[in-house]
């Protein structure tokens, strides 16, 4: 058969990385004009790139900069909550091709969607050791909405997305590596006659670097990174308890807690945190930053046992905190913010840009039209897979596989920490940092009924891919009749 021919094992995950290429690039410029919360991180990203450091912009500067004219930005530093990772590769797609050009300011967040693509394919290739789930999991990721109008929009999630994707490969690949290497040191001990203990403390865990890097990139564009930092860090902790354990070591536990968590700590968190402040590089190396001489302001100063720390290291500190206050505290009412406790059943997407015309302007040729970006998931596949996790739920506490708890604990990484937040101003587009292992569930699930149930499968397959071209003009601002965007208001909440 073809899909287990040689042939689809290349062209099956490059069809679909073309299909992602092609849904997130074409005509990416549209609308020429700076939408939702590109209004922040463009122009941050921008005079990040040309200061070092975000500056201020005066009033009127979004309808300024969209006219080509970005040279506005003013010298006083602003107060940014976000670390500048994110808004650094932004400036790069605007340094490549141009700030008069929407496209650039896009660009960068795009590529980056479709390497998410390929990097789902990837993992469930290893997770799954088929190239079958592997396309098919590719194949979710790459027509879904919430994926998609992420990748539209110059906005920070997907890079938060991608890097924690990253890491969490790296810790599904160290997995093996783990597992070998702890059966190899106890079998040499046993075979020299040595009394094995609590087991060997593994410090060569390259994978662990890897991943302590990935997560720190992640820290690096949003702190909400630093929740699959400690996700991963307690998962890697449990893992080796398990194969302690399975080894028949009678003190599996406390070597685990006690003799290998230290050195997992220190091959991650070191890593994570020397990354994070690499990419405040600019600031560090700048005068203009906001609060850059905070520590020489009169009476700022720390004094006692911590006043021999240099001023920068000061300064830098009290603006980690100002940041986080502002974040633990954010309060501000909006018309789409979403409580994290609906964004499984998805009641409240983010409405991104929207223009509405009447018969003879901006091209509408009808009695009204409408334009929208708006940030609804594919509802097919957004609720199936909201079913599936609720079955793997079940299916780790009967069967205790590890792929389902492995996949579990990224969701538990980025959603479980939000609701320590329901009444902060969130949305529903923070979900794209999990979208990848709800689809990895889905994949799972569709994997067990595929042997026996082929044609529902590939059923449900056509429906989402139907079901995405319904909806993709409302995904990329292509203007409609409005009779055609109301027809995609499914709950009256997504008004």
């Amino acid at each position: 058969m073809f899909l287990t021919s040689r042939v689809f094992r290349w062209a099956g995950p490059l069809a679909v990385t073309l299909l992602a290429a092609v849904l997130r690039l074409w005509n990416l410029g549209a609308p020429h004009s700076l939408v939702f919360d590109e209004t922040f991180y463009v122009k941050d990203a921008w005079t990040l790139f040309n200061l070092g450091y975000e500056s201020t912009w005066p009033e009127g500067a979004d309808a300024l900069f969209a006219a080509g004219q970005t040279d506005v930005f003013l010298s006083d530093p602003s107060f940014v909550v976000h670390p500048p990772l994110g808004k650094w590769l932004i400036a790069l797609g605007m340094a490549f091709g141009g700030t008069e050009h929407s496209w650039s300011w896009r660009i960068a967040t795009a590529l980056i969607g479709v390497l998410a693509v390929v990097l789902v394919m990837l993992i469930a290739q290893r997770l799954f050791r088929s190239t079958v789930l592997a396309v098919i999991a590719g194949f979710l990721f790459a027509i879904d909405g919430n994926a998609i109008v992420m990748s539209r929009v110059a906005l920070l999630d997907n890079s938060v997305m991608f890097f924690t994707l990253l890491g969490f490969g790296a810790v599904l690949l160290d997995r093996d590596w783990h597992a070998n290497r702890l059966t190899l040191r106890l079998t040499q001990a046993r075979d020299a006659g040595r009394d094995p203990g609590w087991g060997p403390t593994l410090w060569w865990r390259p994978w662990l670097l890897a991943a302590g890097l990935a997560f720190g990139l992640a820290c690096s564009v949003k702190w909400s990174g630093i929740y699959f930092l400690a996700a991963f860090g307690v998962y890697l902790v449990v893992v080796d308890a398990l194969a302690r354990r399975r080894a028949g070591l009678p003190f599996w536990l406390s070597a685990a807690v006690l003799k290998q968590a230290p050195a997992t700590f220190l091959l991650i968190v070191p890593v994570s945190v020397a990354t994070y402040l690499v990419s405040w590089t600019g600031w560090f190396v700048t005068q203009g930053g906001y609060y850059r001489d905070w520590a020489t302001t009169p009476g700022a100063a720390w004094t006692g046992t911590l006043a021999w720390v240099p001023d920068t290291v000061q300064s830098f500190w009290h603006y980690q905190v100002a940041a986080y206050t502002y974040h633990v505290g954010l309060s501000t009412p909006h018309p789409y913010q979403a409580n994290p406790l609906t964004w499984l059943f998805m009641t409240r997407p983010t409405s991104m840009y929207y223009r509405g015309s009447s018969l003879g302007e901006n091209g509408c040729d009808v009695t009204t039209c409408s334009e929208a970006i708006s940030g609804i998931a594919n509802p097919l596949i957004w609720w199936a897979a909201t079913a599936a996790l609720f079955y793997l739920g079940y299916r780790l506490a009967r069967y205790r596989e590890w792929q389902v708890g492995l996949i579990l604990m990224g969701l538990v990484a980025g959603y479980l920490p939000w609701l320590m937040y329901l009444n902060r101003t969130v949305f529903q587009f923070y979900t794209i940092a999990f979208e990848p292992y709800l689809l990895l569930g889905l994949t799972f699930v569709l994997g067990l009924l595929l042997p026996r149930a082929r044609w529902v499968v590939v059923g449900f397959l056509v429906a989402a891919a139907l079901i995405s071209a319904y909806f993709y003009p409302l995904w990329t601002g292509i203007q409609t009749p409005f009779p055609f965007w109301q027809l995609h208001i499914w709950l009256p909440s997504w008004r």
